[in-house]
């Protein structure tokens, strides 16, 4: 650069045209402008929560995916928060696919999820699948209707929607625990009458917390599972789903984003129900980009109607999209620890993950200059 502004400064001396330019810039005395005192550089990084509880070594933490679509930098955020807690404990990150809804689970998605999984040079542990522990969630489950702390409800959709919205108790909250079991065979058979059932754990009708107005813990759907095929009618739902097998699995602290802070008070009430270990929840702020769709649904939209080249499109923000964009791994960490585990919920604009990304390419892309050889002589005056 210096070599390029010494050619340009000779041009200009060596141009008549610059005279007067000359003689008034020798009026002028030159010095040597002092240089303020160089500030010390801050580092681009977030605070990060001391985990309660947390010994070195003893950590777990997990990432549990839905096996129905492609990992987007939401996605990423939760999943370098995860590897960050366990590397700074030296514990266990289990990689969990959350596989309890038969109708979108698909064994491709796993796949690619591994495989974005390992362009952020995230390897976990352990993987796991909700699947896994299904036999145990049946068992959790009928505990809790014997026990007449759940209850088999056949009241339809809408009414059961409206009930919870005016905290009016379902017609079947007092329903005998024989006859509870006896609808809950009815469900695991996948019978007319078992479709139209769903259990409900007791809880507190008059909560002003909605999550704890006896929501539904598991639903009669006969379809089949691409891990179990038709061995199972009935399918537990993510909230029964997680606080156990979070329990079940050793995890001692889940990391959760902010959306799911009412479900909270559901998570340890279900665990205090069943008489399980409670891991401690923390909650962070979930990603958000300015003007950006992240939904599934919508980006699986965009591919069906062949208006983006696929998932690993530039323009979406999934992992493969951006990456084929140009970032880099490090790049994508470094703004991730600078979001830190903050619950403050912004919008961030994708200059400034573009700037984290510039940080680490820079020093290591190679930077080309040419001049255009058909105008290598300054302008006529």
């Amino acid at each position: 650069l210096q070599k390029q502004f010494s050619t340009l400064f000779n041009t200009i001396v060596e141009d008549r045209r610059f005279a007067s330019a000359h003689a008034l810039v020798g009026k002028f005395a030159t010095s040597t402008p002092s240089k303020p005192p160089a500030k010390e550089k801050q580092k681009d990084e977030g605070k990060f929560v001391e985990l309660p509880g947390a010994e070195k070594g003893k950590v777990v933490v997990r990432f549990p995916p839905e096996a129905s679509g492609y990992l987007h930098i939401g996605h990423a955020k939760a999943a370098l928060l995860n590897q960050y807690y366990q590397q700074a404990f030296e514990g266990q990150l289990i990689m969990r696919f959350d596989d309890t809804n038969p109708a979108k689970e698909n064994a491709h998605f796993e796949k690619v999820i591994k495989e974005d999984l390992a362009m952020l040079n995230i390897i976990p542990d352990r993987w796991t699948h909700s699947s896994d522990h299904f036999e145990l969630l049946l068992q959790m489950c009928e505990k809790l209707l014997r026990e007449g702390k759940a209850y088999v409800d056949d009241t339809d959709t809408e009414t059961m929607r409206k009930e919870r919205e005016e905290r009016v108790e379902s017609k079947n909250r007092s329903t005998p625990p024989e006859t509870n079991l006896a609808l809950w065979e009815e469900m695991k058979k996948g019978t007319e009458k078992g479709k139209q059932c769903c259990v409900r754990i007791k809880i507190d009708m008059q909560s002003n917390n909605g999550a704890m107005r006896d929501p539904t813990i598991y639903r009669c759907k006969p379809e089949e599972h691409v891990r179990t095929g038709m061995k199972y009618k009935v399918y537990p739902t993510y909230d029964f789903t997680c606080p156990i097998v979070d329990s079940i699995e050793g995890v001692t602290h889940a990391l959760r984003t902010t959306e799911y802070h009412d479900r909270d008070d559901q998570y340890y009430f279900i665990c205090d129900a069943l008489g399980l270990r409670k891991p401690y929840i923390w909650s962070y702020a979930r990603l958000n980009m300015t003007n950006t769709v992240m939904s599934k649904r919508k980006l699986t939209w965009f591919v069906d109607e062949g208006l983006v080249e696929g998932w690993d499109d530039p323009r979406f923000p999934t992992v493969r999209g951006v990456m084929r964009r140009g970032m880099t791994v490090e790049g994508l960490r470094q703004f991730i620890v600078a979001q830190g585990g903050s619950r403050s919920v912004v919008m961030m604009e994708w200059d400034k993950i573009w700037s984290f990304n510039k940080k680490v390419i820079d020093p290591i892309a190679p930077s080309i200059k040419a001049l255009d050889s058909s105008r290598n002589q300054l302008p006529p005056s």
